[in-house]
């Protein structure tokens, strides 16, 4: 007999032995090339059987900027290729998970936009070139903003295209774009205070990814995206979005809980089970959604009155416009759903 068939069946729950173990491993003899590569916007990590990938801009709310996207994409691919890797799990560094776009660079710095934190001097994804192509007196080209954009959503949709698990652990605020990255994952949990929402759908902005009817179904999507209002966690979890919500002391133990229980599982199995259910996803049309949805945040930028957000934004600041534009709806600071009964 083979030496696999040999030891094939020797021992209890040998099903749930790392794919480098053994001698009949496809890995074995191979040393693992560990890469120092380092980041401009997150950190990434492999501890045990979890790849942490931990967005690290803390100071800036950890604000999406042109290295996001690539910078996401390229960790999620290493922990995919990773034998060692079962499960992502994607959090953000400091008082919340992400509190959207760098917009500042675009709506506040217009007359200065090299001042933003990553510039690509004669990309599409240039400040500068942004910033004349959304000068309210210049005329816009759409599709210069749509290849922008659709960079974003293809980094962040990384989640979502992974052979392997992604969980999002959200804290603090998940707000705006923060949600576009988020949502792409398979698995949500939040803290139960959690701010989660798409305040700029009251003006100046369409969530790019177009997930939210995927994870919502249409009427409560419609309910959060029509108003702007904000779920906290424990009402992302009654609605089905989260999976679990815990107090906020609790979100570390139960997020690593759920971490442990799904690296338990073969990596073949969780490659299976994800294309499997991927593909139902994938058949209601997220690609479709996110093409349309880009289209129309781009446009949302160039209405009457965008230019009038944007203009305000560059008079008295853009936490001043965001302020204003959030406050009268009583979410400036939290969520508009503090708990489930609050709609009556």
């Amino acid at each position: 007999m083979s030496e696999h068939s040999t030891r094939s069946g020797s021992q209890p729950a040998g099903w749930r032995d790392d794919l480098t173990a053994g001698e009949d491993s496809l890995f074995a003899g191979r040393t693992y090339a560990d890469n120092a590569e380092t980041y401009r916007t997150l950190t990434y990590e492999v501890t045990g059987r979890i790849a942490r990938i931990t967005f690290n801009r803390p100071k800036q709310g950890n604000a999406i900027t042109a290295d996001t996207p690539v910078e996401l994409a390229r960790v999620v691919e290493r922990a995919d290729l990773d034998p060692r890797v079962h499960v992502m799990v994607v959090s953000g560094r400091g008082k919340g998970f992400c509190g959207g776009y760098d917009l500042s660079i675009f709506a506040e710095n217009g007359d200065n936009p090299a001042a933003g934190p990553d510039p690509s001097e004669g990309t599409a994804v240039d400040p500068v070139v942004q910033a004349r192509n959304h000068d309210p007196s210049r005329t816009w080209d759409p599709m210069i903003d749509y290849a922008m954009m659709s960079r974003f959503n293809r980094g962040f949709a990384s989640l979502l295209h992974a052979n392997k698990p992604t969980v999002a652990k959200l804290h603090g605020f998940a707000v705006a774009g923060g949600t576009d990255i988020a949502l792409y994952a398979d698995q949500i949990i939040c803290a139960d205070d959690t701010k989660i929402g798409y305040p700029p759908t009251r003006v100046w902005g369409i969530p790019a990814a177009g997930m939210w009817a995927h994870r919502l179904g249409d009427q409560r999507a419609k309910r959060l995206l029509f108003t702007g209002d904000c779920l906290s966690g424990k009402q992302a979890y009654d609605w089905g979005l989260a999976v679990d919500a815990p107090p906020a002391d609790e979100l570390d133990e139960r997020t690593e809980d759920l971490l442990q229980r799904i690296s338990r599982t073969p990596i073949n199995q969780l490659i299976m089970s994800k294309l499997a259910l991927n593909s139902a996803l994938l058949a209601q049309g997220v690609a479709n959604s996110g093409t349309i949805s880009t289209v129309f945040d781009g446009i949302s930028h160039h209405t009457r009155e965008g230019y009038e957000f944007q203009n305000r934004s560059a008079t008295v600041g853009f936490r001043e416009a965001v302020r204003e534009r959030d406050e009268i709806n009583g979410d400036w600071k939290r969520a508009q759903f503090d708990e489930p009964d609050t709609r009556r």
